[in-house]
């Protein structure tokens, strides 16, 4: 729960507004670890989840772009997407609420559930690869 308890911390405080791509992986991945003896964030799991379509419509990659470096565009709005990578953009990862928001809502749309701690940690160790 530590790990939840640090992305939480982050989410509410004020530093939520400089949280940390690292910290927020390091907390993701504790978590996981709770559930899974020995977790280890994965940038080669992160990069297969993301690109699959996990039985629906759409991939992470349906919007975001393969790899996540340019800008992408929403599958179904055609909105414009700032790129996801934080290579690409310093913004992304850096207020723990809109991670948890974005995570929650995505991970809906592409998974029909949430995203499990393991899984938003394999992701973002992709990302920051």
């Amino acid at each position: 729960m530590k790990g939840m308890f640090m992305v939480a911390a982050l989410a509410l405080s004020g530093a939520a507004q400089a949280a940390q791509p690292g910290d927020l992986l390091a907390g993701y991945e504790a978590e996981a670890r709770r559930a899974e003896a020995g977790f280890r964030a994965s940038a080669s799991r992160g990069e297969q989840f993301f690109n699959a379509r996990h039985g629906g419509e759409w991939s992470c990659a349906s919007c975001h772009g393969n790899p996540p470096v340019g800008q992408g565009k929403h599958a179904k709005t055609g909105k414009a997407i700032a790129p996801l990578a934080p290579a690409a953009n310093a913004e992304r990862f850096a207020d723990a609420a809109k991670v948890e928001k974005w995570f929650r809502r995505n991970c809906n749309d592409v998974l029909s559930r949430a995203c499990t701690p393991s899984e938003k940690a394999d992701v973002l160790a992709w990302l920051l690869k």
